[in-house]
Formats: structure tokens, sequence, C-alpha cells
């Protein structure tokens, strides 16, 4: 797995390459808790290239949703390949999390 982050105006955006399984789920917890460390309001995931994760991934997104609305900073999930969406579908995640389609429709979110 590889993880590029990058700032587009408000967002952070944070890339997944690969699978996400319990050895790399450590590296997307440090690029997450770097964005909340900088101050980040505006948290997005690319999953574009993201093939699979683990329940140790979910796990990570998880673990920072009460932080997430502590801190009043907005979280969403983008561009998910149907096998991973079916994933957090099947357990619920989508409840908990924005899961949204495209980069666009989680920017226009995140200021309603």
């Amino acid at each position: 797995m590889q993880i590029t982050s990058t700032k587009e105006g408000d967002f952070y955006i944070i890339k997944i390459y690969g699978d996400v399984d319990v050895s790399s789920s450590l590296t997307l917890d440090k690029n997450i808790q770097k964005a909340m460390n900088e101050g980040e309001k505006y948290i997005l995931i690319e999953g574009t290239n993201l093939n699979y994760i683990s329940s140790a991934g979910l796990g990570v997104f998880m673990s920072y949703l009460q932080d997430f609305k502590d801190n009043k900073i907005y979280f969403s999930i983008y561009a998910l390949n149907e096998k991973v969406k079916d994933v957090f579908q099947i357990l619920g995640l989508d409840q908990l999390i924005s899961i949204v389609e495209t980069s666009e429709e989680a920017k226009e979110n995140a200021y309603k």
C-alpha cells in the first residue's frame, strides 16, 4: 500500500493505493493523525485505487469518528470501487461515515 497526501484549498486529501491490511493500517492511521495534528478541518480519503480493506483498516476510520465530531472535522471517503464500498455498506459503516462518488460531491457536502 502507498499513501499520498495533498492539500487542495481547504481540503486535506489522502489517496490510498493498494490494500489496507493489518500492517498498512498503521500508515493510514499516521496520515489521519498528521492531518488532525496540523489542524485540518476537511479531511477526504480518495479510494479510487483502494483494492481491499481489512477490519484493521476499517477500525482506523472508526477510531476517529468521535475525534472528528469533537473537533468539528468534516470527513468523507469518495471514489470507492463497488467491492470496497460493499464492505462498508454490509457493515453499516456507510451510516456513520460519509461515502460519496466524487471529490466534487465530497467537497460540496463539506459546506452544507
